[in-house]
């Protein structure tokens, strides 16, 4: 059982706001770590010099944001962090603003290239594997936009797997609603001759890390990127000469 003397808080904020801020901070700090059975009620209640409905509602704000989880009979403990969690928050968040796919493509290239770097040094014979089946899906799912869009999310996503970097494959874990929307969308308004180059842009930059070549798996990645956006800016201003009127001489 967690000491009750750890939280305690010098800063009287007053009520479930007060206490919902001092525990969710020694969750993050990770003074209550995972599996922590957090004080009985009446203890905590006593400690923070609140009334115990005022402590429940804390406690259930804690539960719903996912830092803790309460069992009936039992307490509270320290749950588990949940990456989906976190996806979802960030998904409802991006959501509300404006180019919001403009944006993710953005921070995905960011993440990838540094990704694509470590997973030269770092990738197993099974990350090797993993990302030539998804490179096999690819090829099989050109004319399908939803197979497709998936296979090449996991084709990407199987990069920063193999990065082997924690905090790069958190980060992007937490855009993958975003990122399949991405691809999904993307690969709609993409020609299929298009699509048979960027199987080829993807073949490249896999013998790349096959070959543990950093600067040049980046540099095919870039290429893949840049040379994509740019068919893919084409394929929109087509579509979107289709919609205006001819003009007649």
């Amino acid at each position: 059982m967690v000491a009750a003397s750890r939280l305690d808080d010098s800063h009287d904020t007053g009520g479930a706001e007060r206490v919902f801020l001092a525990l969710r901070d020694r969750v993050v700090s990770g003074e209550l770590k995972a599996g922590d059975r957090l004080p009985p009620e009446r203890e905590l209640a006593l400690k923070f010099n609140v009334s115990r409905p005022i402590l429940r509602e804390a406690l259930r704000s804690l539960a719903m944001l996912g830092f803790l989880e309460i069992i009936q009979g039992s307490g509270a403990y320290v749950r588990q962090p949940d990456i989906a969690l976190v996806s979802d928050f960030l998904t409802f968040c991006m959501a509300q603003q404006p180019d919001v796919i403009d944006d993710i493509i953005q921070s995905r290239i960011a993440i990838e290239c540094q990704a694509i770097r470590l997973a030269c040094e770092k990738a197993s014979e099974a990350d090797l594997n993993r990302i030539a089946a998804s490179l096999t899906s690819l090829l099989d799912t050109l004319e399908d936009p939803v197979l497709g869009g998936q296979a090449d999310y996991e084709f990407h996503s199987g990069i920063v797997r193999a990065s082997h970097s924690p905090a790069l494959t958190t980060l992007y874990r937490a855009l993958t609603p975003l990122l399949m929307q991405s691809h999904v969308s993307r690969r709609r308004i993409v020609p299929s001759g298009i699509r048979n180059f960027l199987v080829d842009a993807h073949k490249e930059v896999f013998l790349s890390i096959v070959d543990r070549k950093p600067d040049e798996a980046e540099k095919r990645l870039r290429e893949h990127f840049a040379i994509g956006d740019e068919y893919r800016r084409k394929s929109l201003i087509a579509e979107f000469s289709k919609t205006l009127p001819n003009k007649q001489a």
